[in-house]
């Protein structure tokens, strides 16, 4: 049983496009709430953390919507092609009303543009479940940690190329508390989420792959095959470990959420590096990530996934306090950091390739896109926590509190994974 690489890069489209509006939004709206409206850190936490709020609820309910959904399309199409469309004429909005109100503030600008941002989130949170569920729909079990990395390979190059991009656009780009207008980096990443799903829609055929894994794997289709087994009841061992794993996801999320938010805060404030510069950074844990994606599936194959996450968390959480060390010392940036920044990108591929897939590892086959929404609904309940008490600790205790905060919680991320027993690919 091999994957079948092109139809799940072609597949991986979705994510592709997710992943480069989720850098580009945590990237720089944190500057824009900051810098144009002038909003403080732990106020301006709670708003970041509005899209997780949305998505606590969003992302199960349409994961479970999409199970149910027939339509000539398939039963993920319509939701990723229809949240692209939409979210993609919000996402130029939102640099608009922030132009606008850099030009003649007024409050009722400030109100749209936190209006427009929870509409926008909640277009995202229709089909990001949807998105992601597509591929364990599309591969057997015992593939999809493979499949997964070739996923997150995708979702690590849209990420990556809003970095690249914001290390060009923005290179000359130091904040120094004035607004900015980011309207032309905000409609290059419009155009990129439109481009991708377009070819994502053109290219690949739902209903006929589905059919096509249901008749490779009889045994557990992740079709509408398995319908019949809904009423069984997970065991009690399984439950457990389930909660232990989202309990892991959780964590690891507070941690390397609260850095990748804050990051350029921190790095314009405490090293003085300009955007671009300090995009840099992300862009090396992304692109060693990206390398790393496909080969730590295949070590999973070899040595586990559970075992994988475990070392992963662990290499995490020793790198960032090892950055942490440096930060309480320094106030400058050093390239040695980079090395640094590489090791974690491996730690954090062999992480994000298997978390999910160990989660809907231990789920019917018909319930993919509802274990898919436990999934990021754990995450983003993580992602509504983390924002505010990350945004409070900087600005009540110090910038030189980030690197600790994750590495604590990437090292309780670890700890969860020992409780896990079951969802490894058999």
């Amino acid at each position: 049983m091999k994957l079948d690489y092109k139809k799940t890069f072609l597949i991986g489209l979705a994510f592709f496009s997710i992943c480069a509006f989720w850098q580009m939004y945590n990237n720089l709206i944190p500057l824009i709430l900051r810098d144009t409206f002038k909003i403080g850190d732990t106020v301006a936490g709670v708003i970041m953390a509005g899209d997780n709020i949305i998505g606590l609820f969003l992302l199960p309910v349409f994961g479970a919507f999409s199970d149910k959904t027939n339509t000539p399309i398939g039963r993920r199409m319509p939701y990723i092609v229809g949240g692209t469309a939409v979210a993609a004429v919000l996402t130029v909005l939102l640099p608009v009303i922030a132009d606008a109100y850099s030009a003649k503030p007024a409050v009722w600008l400030t109100v749209v543009f936190i209006l427009l941002l929870g509409v926008l989130l909640i277009t995202m949170g229709v089909y990001r479940s949807p998105a992601v569920a597509l591929m364990s729909d599309v591969t057997p079990k015992p593939l999809r940690s493979s499949g997964n990395a070739v996923i997150n390979v995708m979702g690590t190059v849209g990420a990556g190329l809003y970095l690249v991009l914001s290390a060009i656009m923005l290179s000359g780009t130091k904040t120094s508390g004035a607004h900015v207008s980011y309207l032309a980096i905000f409609i290059a990443i419009a155009a990129v989420m439109v481009a991708s799903v377009a070819a994502l829609f053109f290219t690949v055929n739902e209903p006929k792959l589905v059919a096509k894994v249901a008749e490779k794997d009889s045994v557990e289709a992740v079709s509408e095959q398995a319908q019949d087994d809904t009423s069984k009841k997970m065991p009690k061992d399984v439950r457990k470990s389930v909660i232990f794993m989202l309990l892991t996801v959780a964590f690891w999320y507070m941690g390397y959420n609260a850095l990748e938010t804050a990051f350029t805060k921190y790095a314009t404030l405490q090293w003085n590096m300009s955007v671009g510069y300090a995009n840099i950074c992300l862009l090396v844990v992304l692109v060693i990530a990206t390398i790393a994606f496909v080969p730590m599936g295949n070590l999973a194959q070899r040595i586990g996934r559970r075992r994988s996450v475990l070392y992963g968390t662990a290499i995490q959480a020793a790198g960032f306090a090892v950055m942490s060390v440096y930060s309480f010392f320094f106030n400058f940036f050093s390239p040695v950091l980079f090395i640094l920044f590489a090791i974690v990108g491996v730690a954090y591929a062999a992480t994000v390739v298997n978390t999910l897939p160990m989660v809907v590892e231990m789920c019917d086959g018909s319930e993919v896109g509802k274990f898919t929404g436990y999934y990021y609904t754990f995450s983003m309940l993580a992602q509504i926590a983390t924002p505010i008490l990350s945004g409070a600790l900087l600005e009540h205790v110090g910038y030189v509190s980030l690197f600790p905060y994750s590495a604590v919680f990437i090292a309780l991320a670890f700890v969860m994974m020992l409780f896990v027993k079951h969802g490894d690919s058999k």
